[in-house]
């Protein structure tokens, strides 16, 4: 797995192999929350690739897989041979026991969700040092540890875990049956810190101020005398991503903004004028809503509609680029989450939730290289590194868009006029969220259009509309999220405008799903 912008101060850190889990990315947050690099591979990564980064320490992922079956994912033995210290979770402390000799077995009761784990009253092991003999914790597994290997010693139990968590101090290895990187894990926080900070003595350095200096060392060397084009959609994850490659080679970056037709009211003007005044950022505006609208017509697919805008966006890049000299790279504003939910490519035993439109949409062919230097951030550090940077708050807060931007948002068939009706309707719902006060309150807000009609009455009139569904979500990180207890009032006052407001809609719907088993956005 290549990380464009790699930086000095990630040596000393942890390295998380990634066995699958859908969690994997979310330790990797955890960890760097107490300023310790962490940065994910794949389980089988090249021995030289990771050992390069001299890592202070290895985290094993959980993954989907039992240890035992065929096409399990193993230990790389460079782990073992590396002597540094190694803490499995779930996945990877069973394949810990079974690679070191111990007992793995089938549990005749599964444990998902909510268990206690209970520590002895002799533990005073480092990992769960001055933390309280009970903890609720969060499991999700069928397999149990029956007998752990020579060496270890019990550390913790739940009901149906005899070695819920296990070590080796000596050999400093450590394994837990639960996952201390999602919120329902109490004191999750403070074991994942007792293993990187006091136990494997990681560096707690890492702050984007330092990603930021190196990374646009990393782009002035990478780039040369080349130049970069890239797209904007009025996001932040975009623009800080063009911020670091403009303070890196000036106006050798060339941003493109692409008005698919697929925007927000008023986007495209208020989008050209933060990117040229605010930053200073050379760009070349292009309208090509009939192109992305032809090129939708009559497909309703949503995985089709992702590849569809990100081919299109790429054929119009390169269109650009051939009336611009020396342009050889791409540059993106890719972020962690984008990476996990388009699995497929850099992680072989995860599965494919949808696809994103710059990690999974990009045609083979593609003549112009990648740049992207927010690829291994989550959305809270790249505002934190926007702040550093100097971009305004009202520009870092902005609500997240999706790259296929409104497609994806209008269920079913996509074309102008249910735009127009989608547009309008998600416009009454951000200002009324804005006049309450709530768009920091709320990660992410928008309106969607149903392909679902229904029958309403409007002044003594049958009337036969389409439905909107009004989504919020409040989340720390993006990989889980829970819907948002907005007022009724306001959804009130927000329904009753829509429904008087925008032709063709007669109701309306609030989206009451968490993430998982729900996604954030509906395609």
């Amino acid at each position: 797995m290549n990380m464009n912008m790699a930086h000095d101060a990630r040596t000393g850190g942890v390295l998380v192999l990634d066995y699958g889990s859908q969690y994997t990315q979310l330790i990797a947050r955890r960890v760097r929350e107490h300023g310790v690099y962490a940065e994910l591979y794949p389980w089988n990564v090249p021995a030289e690739t990771a050992l390069a980064l001299e890592p202070n320490g290895i985290i094993l992922s959980g993954g989907p897989h039992s240890v035992y079956g065929e096409d399990a994912p193993s230990l790389p033995t460079w782990v073992i041979e590396s002597k540094l210290p190694v803490l499995g979770i779930c996945y990877g402390m069973q394949l810990i026991t079974r690679v070191l000799g111990g007992q793995v077995n089938r549990a005749a009761e599964r444990e998902y969700g909510h268990a206690v784990l209970t520590r002895g009253a002799e533990n005073t092991d480092p990992l769960f040092s001055g933390l309280p003999s009970s903890l609720d914790v969060w499991m999700s597994h069928g397999d149990r540890i029956d007998q752990p290997p020579a060496g270890f010693i019990s550390l913790g139990a739940s009901q149906n875990s005899p070695y819920a968590a296990i070590g080796d101090p000596a050999r400093r290895w450590y394994g837990v049956q639960f996952h201390p990187e999602v919120v329902h894990t109490a004191h999750g926080h403070d074991i994942l810190q007792r293993f990187t900070v006091d136990i494997c003595a990681c560096d707690t350095s890492w702050t984007p101020a330092n990603f930021a200096e190196q990374a646009i060392t990393n782009i002035r060397e990478r780039v040369q005398d080349g130049r970069v084009i890239m797209g904007l959609s009025g996001g932040v994850d975009s623009l800080v991503a063009a911020t670091l490659i403009h303070r890196a080679i000036g106006d050798r970056l060339v941003s493109i903004f692409v008005n698919t037709g697929l925007l927000r009211a008023h986007e495209p003007t208020t989008v050209a004028e933060t990117a040229r005044t605010t930053v200073g950022i050379n760009l070349v505006a292009v309208d090509a809503t009939e192109r992305f609208l032809e090129a939708l017509q009559g497909v309703t697919d949503p995985e089709k509609k992702r590849k569809i805008i990100g081919r299109l966006f790429i054929k119009v890049f390169e269109e650009e680029a051939a009336r611009i000299q020396n342009v050889a790279f791409l540059g993106q504003g890719t972020i962690y989450p984008d990476v996990i939910e388009s699995a497929a490519k850099d992680r072989p035993n995860a599965q494919v939730i949808k696809t994103h439109h710059n990690v999974g949409g990009l045609p083979e062919d593609m003549s112009l290289e990648l740049i992207e230097p927010l690829r291994y951030l989550f959305k809270d550090e790249v505002r934190r590194l926007g702040l550093e940077l100097g971009l305004p708050e009202e520009i870092v807060w902005r609500q997240p868009f999706p790259g296929p931007g409104l497609a994806i948002r209008c269920l079913g068939e996509v074309n102008f006029q249910r735009l127009e009706t989608l547009r309008a309707a998600d416009k009454i719902y951000r200002e009324a969220l804005q006049a309450a006060g709530l768009m920091r309150e709320v990660s992410q807000a928008y309106a969607a259009l149903l392909p679902v009609k229904s029958v309403g009455v409007m002044g003594d009139q049958r009337t036969y509309a389409e439905t909107i569904v009004l989504r919020a979500v409040t989340t720390e990180d993006f990989m889980t999220a829970d819907w948002a207890r907005l007022p009724y009032e306001l959804l009130a006052e927000v329904s009753n405008r829509i429904v008087n407001e925008v032709d063709g809609v007669n109701r309306v719907v609030y989206d009451i799903s968490t993430k998982p088993p729900a996604t954030i956005e509906w395609e």
